[in-house]
């Protein structure tokens, strides 16, 4: 899987055309079609704000509107790059038998498309942010970095688990049980703070997950400095290399482990 195969032009032209049948896929004889990748992300944002913000009053946290609707537009992000990750190749096993071509392209395209709905509920959240009177501020440059953080792990972690569906079809259920968890275990719904009240420790365990250490990071950069980073826990920006380790390991052992089985996944599917 080198750069210079992936970057080679046949390849980004069946990319591209990968990536525009995905997105056109997902939303085929849907009577709302591509509103869909705003709207489910909202709906999530306006129960658990009225749950959460509204009725147990959790959210004490500046702009807790906007700093609760991001959280959930990037972990959203992540769920929807690694859950059609890991589909990816199962999903296209009729391509597969009847074509040759590099097996990563599935998957990298169903990861694109994943971030392309980001890009698009981002203009949401930029709107609520001017609707709330939230100040861009130069910080704001260091948001791209998060999203690649998040966006690097969930390309890992898609390469080993649509491998791994290949051989065992209950990967998809565990999956979901596992991002179950993780959803609560990362801080996207409620602040660091309530956490922080309770114990030290688990707050710092908490942002050793790459994921919650880029959401933090990123609602830092764009929301509001009341935000708990890394950086302000520890006191010390060392510790910011441990989530950033976890996430490029993840990569690089989901990366070898899909081309080690990529060879027979048409016989397999």
């Amino acid at each position: 899987m080198k750069l210079s195969n992936i970057f080679s032009r046949p390849n980004r032209i069946l990319l591209r055309e990968l990536v525009i049948t995905d997105f056109k896929l997902r939303y085929q004889g849907s009577a709302l079609g591509y509103a869909w990748s705003l709207l489910k992300p909202l709906f999530l944002f306006a129960i658990m704000y009225v749950v959460f913000g509204m009725l147990i009053k959790i959210g004490s946290v500046e702009h807790y509107a906007v700093y609760l609707l991001f959280g959930i537009v990037l972990w959203t992000f992540f769920a929807e790059a690694t859950n059609q990750g890991l589909a990816s190749i199962v999903s296209r096993g009729d391509i597969l038998r009847k074509v040759s071509f590099p097996k990563y392209i599935i998957v990298l395209s169903t990861t694109i498309s994943a971030l392309v709905n980001l890009g698009l509920n981002l203009i949401i959240v930029f709107i609520l942010m001017l609707i709330n009177g939230v100040g861009f501020h130069f910080s704001a440059m260091m948001l791209p970095v998060y999203i690649l953080e998040i966006y690097v792990l969930a390309l890992g972690l898609a390469f080993f688990l649509s491998a791994l569906n290949i051989k065992y079809r209950d990967t998809s259920h565990i999956w979901e049980i596992i991002m179950q968890a993780a959803f609560y275990a990362t801080p996207i719904i409620y602040p660091l703070s309530v956490v922080m009240a309770k114990s030290d420790l688990a707050t710092k365990l908490l942002l050793m997950n790459p994921v919650a250490q880029a959401v933090q990071g990123a609602r830092y950069s764009l929301i509001t400095n009341e935000t708990i980073t890394v950086d302000s826990l520890f006191k010390n920006g060392w510790y910011n290399l441990i989530p950033i380790g976890i996430t490029v390991l993840i990569f690089i052992f989901g990366t070898l482990y899909f081309k080690k089985h990529s060879k027979h996944f048409a016989e397999n599917i």
